[in-house]
């Protein structure tokens, strides 16, 4: 009994020491404006969040130990905050992606739309919507499929959507145009 009661403690030990492995880089720009008019002093602070979240994959290779390269082709997560404090009044601000998009050949637009985006094709007609999710990812919506996407550091626009007939996942990007 004594050695299954040790046992278990080592495993739940050993298990919660593993992390999982992910490179976190945090930016927080902070702007403070005073404005002076007839009804007296304003202090606004906004607070601007980057959050870059890239998960660690290592090269597969025949090195053991440590010094292992890591892939470069990992896949990058950004989040963008914007807080406002105005006088002591917080709001939340959602960074507007709206903006022209290419994808294969095809030139799209997104605008706000209710509380998200709609896609447009040429002829200003709603292909599409994107909706933002508790974690500042969107789910896509179209007559033919439902996808998941993100904003890569670009500003580009990717959906994965998960194919059941191959059983795999197809990446769609819409570049940004500048």
């Amino acid at each position: 009994m004594k050695n299954v009661l040790l046992t278990s403690v080592f495993l739940l030990a050993t298990l919660s020491i593993s992390a999982q492995n992910k490179n976190v880089q945090k930016e927080t720009e902070i702007v403070t404006t005073t404005i002076k008019d007839s009804k007296g002093e304003k202090k606004i602070v906004k607070t601007v969040e980057t959050k870059e979240v890239q998960n660690v994959e290592l090269e597969m290779s025949e090195q053991k130990g440590i010094n292992i390269p890591m892939k470069e082709e990992a896949k990058v997560n950004v989040t963008t905050t914007t807080k406002l404090n105005v006088d002591g009044e917080t709001k939340f601000i959602d960074v507007d992606r709206s903006a022209y998009y290419n994808s294969n050949g095809h030139k799209y637009q997104i605008v706000q739309k209710g509380n998200g985006y709609s896609l447009l094709n040429n002829s200003n007609k709603e292909t599409g919507v994107l909706r933002k999710t508790s974690n500042s990812n969107y789910i896509f919506r179209s007559k033919d499929k439902v996808s998941f996407g993100y904003f890569d550091n670009e500003g580009n626009l990717v959906l994965e959507t998960f194919d059941y007939k191959k059983d795999k996942i197809t990446m769609e990007k819409y570049v940004v145009e500048r």
